[in-house]
């Protein structure tokens, strides 16, 4: 009896980003002719080095606008400053009706977060942080809030480089 072949990936992903789908919702437009059915996909893309991105697609078909949001994540990635494994400090991000607050943790607790900003820390590569979600829990509105806020993040270097003065000085 032959020895059967391992079954090979539908498709490679060489880049070294991990994909996450938060969400897949039909979505309908009425017109004179009837209802026009579509998917709309929303995936958070990061390669757990401190970069992560988010992206939203529309197709007939599911599988083709999970790719097409995938495309548009991996167009709009952010480089998040990770210390220790960590958040250098608190922050707030804030999108629509919709506020993430943020708070640096220390090592050994593990991601603290709920809903959608639990899967862009994990795609980031934080390992420790706190977060509490206020306001609207959409996931489209809560992944805006929580890059919105990661991208105010400012390493000390960054600080001391912008104000002209070195680390230590600060």
């Amino acid at each position: 009896m032959a020895k059967r072949e391992e079954r090979k990936p539908r498709y490679e992903n060489n880049d070294g980003f991990d994909a996450k789908t938060l969400e897949i919702k039909r979505v309908t437009k009425v017109t004179k002719g009837g209802k026009t059915m579509r998917i709309s996909a929303l995936v958070v893309v990061g390669n757990k080095k401190g970069m992560v991105g988010f992206g939203l697609g529309k197709d007939r078909e599911t599988t083709v606008a999970i790719n097409k949001a995938t495309q548009s994540a991996k167009k709009n990635l952010i480089s998040v400053p990770i210390v220790n494994g960590t958040i250098p400090h608190e922050i707030v991000g804030r999108y629509s009706a919709t506020q993430v607050v943020m708070l640096p943790a220390k090592e050994g607790n593990g991601i603290i977060a709920g809903g959608a900003s639990r899967a862009v820390f994990e795609l980031s590569g934080i390992k420790d942080i706190t977060s509490k979600t206020h306001g609207s829990t959409n996931k489209m509105n809560g992944v805006r809030a929580a890059i919105n806020g990661l991208t105010s993040l400012r390493s000390a270097e960054q600080v001391a480089a912008l104000r002209g003065k070195t680390v230590v000085e600060l």
